[in-house]
């Protein structure tokens, strides 16, 4: 008995000595790196952050820092929910995973045959697209992000049907870029085979079987407690709030809301081959194929300065790379007040997961660097001292670039003058890949009205302008331009389109399209009969309860549109406008027919 007893006490002193010692490891890891974090964030004044580390199936470090309401000064914590943006493209073709396992889907398959509604440019695409190529960025679209982010649609499958009009700027498979409407698509795959919404098989599939309690898909997952407010620095250095973006219908691409603790549960399964707590969540031959490179990205040839930094492909979901001799599979995201990294480095069974509440920001980066630095054993780099320093260049020559600008515009004779009648310009105007917005004139200056903001036009030169958000709370924020917008004439001189460098193949045209005013066939009454064109007579009539025709000899029947009082545009034909002439006693005497070549009248038969 009292061997046993002493076998007992070696044993709780020997697991004891074991503890004390890996907290001693940690301590020494992690020493002063909680300074370093308050450093970052007060160098790029970013409101707060929250940081995980895993390694093997354990966290060993989850911490928040500053704050998740920067005007209330509430703290961030582990479970403080942030939006993780383009993170949420592993969850979605983790899903695709699943499925596979399950012989709903392969990736080879042309993804016609899961969903016919997707359908591309050209025969090419159509018949060779399949989900591998739409996981892995390969498949000859460019971003197109601005269709979905500025001319948001209500469905799916509005998104859906706009892909036919993607011209594609690569042949399929022979450049790597990214694209969020394939990722789109691939939760609309999902639920047409299973027969539940994206967002509904992410829960069961994945957040519950993780215990991933704090993690949703949509807006709503911010109607908690402890969730974060978004922000945004403007003019260098003030914090500022920024709404949340509903990206709901572009979900799959982007949507999910979590916080370094769930987010932990997740890369601790990608560290332990689609393992939780000993149950198979991913399929591990899933797991090893998603994290291997599907297509190079290219541009990740090693650098002088960094020759230990390198390479440059796309897994399905991931990004990879050589850190320091290290495999990294990682991936960013950026949406509206939030910045994120997810990071794991599977051959060291280590995982690193940053999310913040600024848009766009360098921390998260920045401090994955510094951590991997520390947990790998790398040589210090002062990290955020170095981009301080090398955005602070960059602002010096930008500043001059765009004094140049200002004086080579202003050198152009006549650049500066701008239409009299502002209403030129305004109207409805719509592309087949983007969607639609509306030009206004109001206090005498131009607006662009989108889906989800108001842009402030501000004139450049001749027909061209350059947009500023306005905010609804500050107005106008003329701190950072946008992009420009020309207006381009038709052969009378109107305005028939506007276009904008769009990040796309080629600049993006928006044609003017008339704004449809309701008439009433009492109303349209007036403007039946025959008009005389020299010896030809055109008959003007109603089609219908409210279809106003112009029937020519030896031509179509043409569709009269109203766009203004007494003004009609010819459906589906440019350039073409009926002016019906009306006396003072309201009565219609005639028609003018303003074309390309000339304005032609013709009287009403008495």
């Amino acid at each position: 008995m009292k061997k046993v007893s002493l076998y007992l006490s070696l044993l709780l002193a020997t697991l004891s000595a074991s503890a004390q010692s890996t907290d001693k490891l940690q301590q020494q890891r992690f020493a002063g790196i909680d300074k370093i974090v308050d450093k970052v964030l007060q160098d790029w004044h970013t409101a707060g952050v929250a940081i995980a580390v895993v390694e093997k199936d354990k966290i060993i470090y989850a911490k928040g820092f500053g704050y998740r309401d920067y005007e209330k000064k509430l703290p961030v914590t582990p479970n403080t929910v942030f939006a993780i943006g383009s993170c949420t493209k592993a969850f979605t073709s983790g899903l695709l995973g699943i499925l596979r396992q399950e012989g709903k889907l392969d990736f080879e398959t042309p993804v016609r045959q899961y969903l016919p509604e997707l359908v591309f440019n050209n025969d090419d695409l159509n018949a060779h697209v399949t989900l591998r190529d739409m996981m892995s960025h390969r498949t000859g679209l460019s971003r197109y992000d601005l269709s979905w982010y500025y001319f948001g649609a209500t469905t799916r499958d509005s998104l859906l049907y706009r892909i036919r009009y993607m011209v594609p700027n690569e042949p399929l498979r022979y450049k790597w870029q990214y694209n969020n409407f394939m990722f789109m698509a691939q939760g609309v795959v999902a639920e047409k085979l299973t027969g539940k919404s994206w967002e509904d098989n992410i829960k069961t599939r994945i957040f519950d079987s993780l215990g991933m309690s704090h993690s949703t898909t949509s807006l709503q997952g911010f109607k908690v407690e402890d969730a974060s407010l978004g922000y945004e620095v403007e003019k260098d250095s003030i914090v500022k709030k920024v709404p949340y973006k509903n990206i709901n219908v572009i979900g799959p691409a982007g949507s999910i809301n979590s916080c370094v603790n769930d987010m932990a549960k997740w890369v601790i399964a990608w560290i332990n081959g689609g393992k939780s707590n000993g149950k198979q969540i991913l399929p591990a031959a899933y797991v090893t194929e998603a994290s291997s490179a599907q297509m190079p990205i290219g541009g990740g040839r090693p650098g002088k300065e960094m020759p230990d930094i390198h390479g440059g492909s796309y897994g399905l979901g991931w990004m990879l790379s050589t850190y320091h001799g290290h495999y990294q599979v990682e991936h960013g995201g950026n949406i509206d007040g939030f910045t994120a990294s997810t990071c794991f480095y599977p051959s060291d069974s280590i995982g690193i997961i940053i999310l913040s509440n600024q848009s766009g920001s360098p921390v998260p980066y920045l401090l994955r660097n510094i951590f991997s630095d520390r947990l790998l054993g790398v040589k210090y780099y002062a990290w955020s001292d170095t981009a301080v320093k090398q955005l602070n260049e960059m602002r010096a020559k930008n500043k001059g670039d765009k004094k140049n600008d200002t004086a080579a515009v202003a050198k152009v004779k006549g650049a500066d003058v701008i239409r009299k009648d502002l209403k030129d310009y305004a109207g409805n105007y719509a592309n087949n890949a983007f969607g639609k917005f509306e030009v206004i004139v109001q206090n005498d200056s131009l607006f662009a009205l989108l889906p989800d903001s108001k842009e402030h036009l501000k004139h450049v030169a001749y027909d061209i302008f350059q947009t500023y958000n306005v905010d609804k709370e500050t107005g106008i924020d003329s701190t950072a331009g946008g992009t420009k917008i020309k207006f381009n004439t038709d052969i009378n001189g109107d305005i028939a389109s506007a276009e904008a460098d769009l990040n796309v193949k080629e600049p993006v045209i928006f044609n003017r399209i008339a704004k449809p005013i309701p008439l009433n066939k009492a109303t349209l009454q007036k403007y039946i009969g025959i008009y005389l064109f020299g010896g030809m007579e055109a008959t003007v009539h109603i089609k219908g309860e409210d279809q106003l025709m112009l029937d020519v000899p030896g031509q179509t029947d043409y569709t009269l549109v109203p766009v203004e009082k007494d003004k009609f545009s010819l459906k589906d034909v440019q350039g073409f406008t009926i002016e019906f002439n009306v006396n003072e006693k309201g009565d219609v005497t005639g028609l003018t027919s303003v074309q390309p070549n000339g304005r032609f009248k013709a009287d009403k038969k008495k």
